[in-house]
């Protein structure tokens, strides 16, 4: 008889979690936020930052109870499918804001003259709008890897109807999505 490990190992493996910060496995881990400076180093939505020295914005993280008392995380305690809602629940969450952004929030921060409140940024500031719909890109794509993870495991897509709602108002803001037509 001849074991196939790669199997053998994928089931193992399977719906185990690793924490983030010691790479502890478990079925269960702690699903949350901390402000801690260090959980910088290993949250997963902090690997595109720059300086991570200074850093004192809410971090999404995935821990072991002894880091989660470490890094002092407000969490609960998730199997898989409870820690993918959550990261889908930021992520919409990122890009109902992006979207806020791009439609009017820009225009409180820019020093733009009355008669350009009108117009989008991308006319305005070209540059700061590849920048921001790069982002927003960038989120639409860990949405439906998300999504299709839900998919997949043939898990319930948590509050499906976010994504034709999102849809909509970046169509009717004048902007294109990964998201629907």
């Amino acid at each position: 008889m001849q074991l196939d490990w790669d199997k053998a190992i994928n089931e193992i493996l399977a719906e185990k979690m690793a924490c983030q910060a010691c790479g502890t496995m478990g079925d269960e881990l702690i699903v949350g936020y901390t402000r801690s400076l260090e959980a910088a180093q290993f949250a997963e939505r902090c690997n595109e930052c720059e300086d991570k020295s200074d850093c004192d914005a809410r971090k999404l993280v995935v821990v072991c109870e002894p880091c989660a008392s470490q890094y002092r995380v407000n969490g609960e305690l998730m199997d898989e499918t409870g820690m993918k809602s959550v990261l889908m629940e930021e992520c919409r969450r990122n890009l109902d804001e992006s979207v806020d952004y791009l439609a009017t929030y820009w225009k409180e921060d820019a020093e733009i003259e009355y008669e350009d409140m009108q117009k989008s940024l991308a006319e305005v500031d070209p540059e700061l709008f590849k920048e921001e719909d790069s982002w927003r890109l960038r989120l639409e794509e860990e949405y439906l890897t998300l999504h299709r993870w839900f998919r997949e495991n043939r898990r319930p897509i948590p509050d499906p109807g976010w994504r034709s709602q999102y849809a909509e108002e970046v169509i009717s803001v004048g902007y294109t999505t990964l998201l629907g037509d």
